[in-house]
């Protein structure tokens, strides 16, 4: 796919992007619509705030959710680590004790 021009809105602001692959627009247009929720979710909870304090709490809250899910993600390449070795070890045994 060539490149394409689409337009998403955030918090009642239109933004001009290009995309590249199906894939790609829907992954940006999943993430505006986040972006949206979340907005909405902090107007509610905190009426009277500006738009720059309520884009503060997003972007907050987004970037402790990766930081989280990147720890996650390392702890379970750790233990995918130790699950390998152990298993090479178990095939190493087979092989030792098959001979």
């Amino acid at each position: 796919m060539a490149e394409q021009s689409i337009s998403i809105k955030i918090a009642d602001r239109t933004y001009p992007l290009k995309v590249t692959s199906p894939d790609h627009e829907e992954v940006i247009r999943k993430a505006a619509d986040d972006i949206n929720r979340m907005i909405s979710k902090y107007q509610e909870k905190y009426p009277g705030k500006g738009m720059i304090e309520i884009l503060s709490f997003v972007a907050l809250n987004t970037c402790m959710s990766n930081i989280t899910l990147n720890r996650q993600i390392k702890g379970l390449n750790a233990e995918e680590e130790a699950l390998v070795k152990e298993l090479e070890g178990y095939l190493a045994n087979i092989d030792k004790y098959s001979r």
